[in-house]
């Protein structure tokens, strides 16, 4: 019997081989040029939350050396729920946060239908709403501060000068006050930001879309809520999921208008209080955690509904 003589292999089948050997080199040299990177990602970012995690597990006072500093596993995670400070200052950041977010939402998606139109001086105004964003958060602080004082606050004078008010009142003094000063403050501040961002997804919704609403006989209302709500839906939760995630953060606005008093102490300036004053390195890491873990959560449920939109 003669033997087998092997087949030529087909165009295809070359074809086929050359392109695998070029994507399992596009992936080699793709992980090579980013090894650098996440290199750098490890030492910044992964290890001090390892690092944090490992601290919560362990019973670290610094003013106490001499106990060695045991492990102590989830005690400082349960010493969390009973915590009323702790509950207190949860609570405050999920209120406080839910009402910057809702209001920063109204106020910047109202911008930025503005901005959108043509006008004159169009470019002036999008050049000043964004000064306030630009402003860091620290110097905001100290000018709302100033501006709530009551002997010589502007609040006070505007409101006083209006007939709003029969005196010059301690806005900062009481619970409620402080909570609506530290939420004006927030949106003046942060609502430029989610404006610029819904800005950019109005500009991509094609023109010829409202003209054809339009000959079909939609008014304007009409029109926002079959073109653009849909259109921008995808820019909209973005812009959410950013500003929901640094307003679960807050620190430094509450810090410097009110430093925790009157029911406004966030999770965060309370983490840095036993973390930096307390030096109770473990209780403070494990506040620290629980607040990467919020945060984690909220970016997991703000990406599904992303994803699902743009499916």
């Amino acid at each position: 019997m003669a033997p087998d003589v092997p087949q030529p292999m087909s165009s295809e089948g070359v074809n086929e081989g050359m392109k695998s050997l070029q994507q399992r080199k596009e992936t080699r040299d793709a992980w090579l040029m980013m090894f650098p990177a996440l290199i750098i990602l490890l030492v910044i970012a992964v290890y001090p939350i390892l690092r944090t995690f490992w601290l919560s597990l362990h019973e670290m006072v610094l003013t106490d050396p001499g106990s060695g500093y045991p492990f102590v596993g989830l005690k400082n995670y349960s010493d969390i729920f009973r915590d009323g400070r702790a509950g207190a200052s949860i609570f405050f950041t999920f209120k406080f946060t839910i009402a910057t977010v809702f209001f920063e939402l109204v106020v910047g998606f109202a911008a930025a239908m503005i901005m959108n139109k043509t006008f004159k001086g169009r470019g002036l105004v999008r050049a000043a709403i964004l000064i306030p964003w630009a402003i860091p958060t620290t110097v905001s602080a100290l000018m709302w501060k100033f501006i709530y004082n009551d002997q010589y606050g502007l609040f006070n004078d505007v409101l006083y000068r209006l007939g709003m008010i029969d005196g010059y009142r301690a806005w900062l003094s009481t619970e409620s006050g402080t909570f609506m000063a530290l939420v004006i403050a927030d949106v003046w501040k942060t609502a430029p930001f989610m404006a610029l961002l819904i800005l950019a997804g109005l500009q991509m919704i094609p023109g010829d879309l409202y003209e054809s609403a339009k000959i079909d006989g939609a008014n304007s209302f009409q029109a926002f809520v079959k073109i653009t709500l849909p259109m921008v839906k995808s820019t909209v939760l973005v812009a959410l999921l950013f500003r929901t995630i640094d307003a679960f953060r807050v620190f430094d606005l509450v810090s410097v208008m009110t430093g925790g008093a009157n029911g406004s102490e966030s999770v965060s300036l309370y983490a840095y209080t036993h973390l930096m004053k307390f030096l109770n390195f473990g209780y403070g890491s494990a506040l620290s955690v629980l607040i990467f873990l919020v945060v984690f959560a909220i970016s997991l449920i703000y990406m599904k509904s992303i994803g699902k939109n743009l499916a």
